[in-house]
Order: C-alpha cells, then structure tokens, then sequence
C-alpha cells in the first residue's frame, strides 16, 4: 500500500486521497470482514438453537462422516455389539440391525429405549 496524502480543506475537514487500486484493496478487506461477521452470527445462532443438547464427540461425527449410521456410530462408540445393544434395549438384534441399516426407522418408543441403553441425549436418536 501506498503511502495516502492527506488534503486539509478550507473548513478544516481532512480527506485522504490513495491510489485506486489500495482503495479496491480497502473494500475487498471491508467485505471480508462483513463476511466473516455474517458467518459467525450464523455460527452464534446455530449454536444458541442447539443449547441443552450435548455436541457428538469428533470420534462418532467422522464416524458418521465415513458413511455409519448414527445409531452404529453410537452403538460402536460404546462398545457394544448388536445383540448387546438390543438385549438393553429390550429389542431383536434383527430389528437393531434394519434400524442401523436404515432399512427400518425407530419409534419415538424405540428411540427411547435406545437411547437410554447407549445412556446418550434421546434428541441422538434418529427416529
């Protein structure tokens, strides 16, 4: 960036004058910011809707990332088998399986139960 020369007017107001292309360079960096500022206001938002629920830990999100399942992500980072996993839940480990599957969706019942069983937030669930 140039150095600006600063003009003084008759009534004592100071104005800058810089090269166009520092200028351009101001307002490029004057919308990023207004950018960034707009991203974190969504980020602010996003995370005050999701307040009271606990985030996934990075394990079971690159789980889910690699293409298991939430409730396999789940039942895997707990440790349990299949038939573990429905023995707790009072379920049949084919129904668990068609559930994990995503052959099969959870009632609001089920869901429950599950979650109590991986001991995890009932809003985890997918129902």
């Amino acid at each position: 960036m140039n150095a600006p020369q600063i003009i003084k007017t008759p009534g004592g107001e100071e104005l800058v004058v810089l090269p166009k292309a520092d200028y351009d360079a101001l307002l490029r960096a004057a919308d990023e910011a207004a950018e960034d500022a707009a991203d974190a206001a969504i980020y602010d938002a996003r995370k005050a809707e999701l307040s009271g629920t606990e985030p996934f830990p990075a394990e079971l999100s690159m789980a889910i990332l690699r293409g298991d399942s939430r409730l396999k992500a789940l039942r895997k980072w707990r440790g349990l088998t299949q038939s573990d996993l429905a023995d707790k839940a009072g379920l049949t480990q084919g129904f668990l399986s068609d559930l994990e599957g995503r052959r099969r969706t959870a009632s609001d019942d089920t869901a429950a139960r599950l979650a109590a069983a991986l001991a995890v937030p009932a809003a985890w669930i997918e129902g």
